[in-house]
């Protein structure tokens, strides 16, 4: 019998409050990461130019993934990542290789967190980083 099993966990990303190149920077780094409910050619698109354009993805986090490089961003990205513990601390970790990352607030239940995120542009080094 095979104990070791391999999982996924279901992490849900929204972005907001920047351009829509940047939005696709960060879903292709996710994407390169861990599987999207995005096709690989599929890039965000404004639904209208009256207020705010959000974007949202489900990735599908596990133990085993490849990490991403350093990607640059034009401006800040607003992310809000839900999902169970695990797999956001394991997808907040990911964003931290390949942008800075500051948590500007988390909200935590019996079964799921909800972790607001500000991702940047980094200066230098291998990694992003944690602030």
């Amino acid at each position: 019998m095979n104990t070791t099993q391999e999982y996924t966990t279901p992490v849900v990303v929204t972005l907001s409050g920047c351009s829509k190149e940047d939005a696709d920077a960060v879903f292709h780094v996710l994407a390169k990461s861990y599987a999207s409910d995005r096709a690989d050619d599929d890039a965000p698109q404004y639904m209208s130019d009256a207020g705010t354009t959000v974007w949202t993805s489900t990735f599908e986090v596990s133990p085993e993934h490849a990490p991403p490089e350093r990607v640059p961003l034009t401006a800040s990205v607003r992310a809000d990542v839900q999902g169970g513990y695990w797999a956001v601390d394991r997808l907040e970790e990911t964003l931290a290789d390949a942008f800075e990352v500051r948590e500007e607030g988390m909200a935590a239940g019996d079964q799921e967190k909800d972790v607001l995120l500000r991702l940047a542009s980094g200066a230098g080094g291998n990694g992003g980083g944690r602030r």
